[in-house]
């Protein structure tokens, strides 16, 4: 893309501005028409979010959905369950890692009851 002198950039901005409805140019003068910038880059959507193996959340649901098996019981509730979890995890939110952690946990407690049982 060429560079825009700094004349044609503030033309533009002002024909944007002059293009937007009354709502919008309320904002536009809320925030201040000096700092407003038309043109910035937008943000990326939640769902390009990824987590440390660098898989995004429909990723995960999708793999570990599949990785069970066949006769294992699945319900509207259970994938709900499995989406909420990954979506916790990959927006690193404690309440889902504490979550993670208690079940690593407590799978580890249970493959040590199944050892000494005679």
């Amino acid at each position: 893309m060429t560079k825009l002198s700094p004349e044609e950039v503030e033309r533009r901005k002002q024909a944007i501005f002059a293009s937007l409805s009354a709502r919008g140019r309320r904002y536009v003068e809320k925030i201040g028409y000096d700092k407003w910038d038309p043109f910035e880059a937008p943000k990326d959507p939640i769902d390009i979010r990824r987590d440390a193996t660098k898989r995004t959340t429909q990723q995960l649901v999708r793999e570990f959905l599949q990785s069970r098996p066949p006769e294992a019981p699945y319900s509207n509730a259970y994938g709900q369950a499995v989406m909420e979890m990954a979506i916790g995890i990959v927006n690193d939110d404690e309440r889902y890692q504490a979550m993670l952690d208690f079940a690593t946990w407590y799978n580890e407690q249970l493959k040590l009851a199944e050892q000494h049982q005679p």
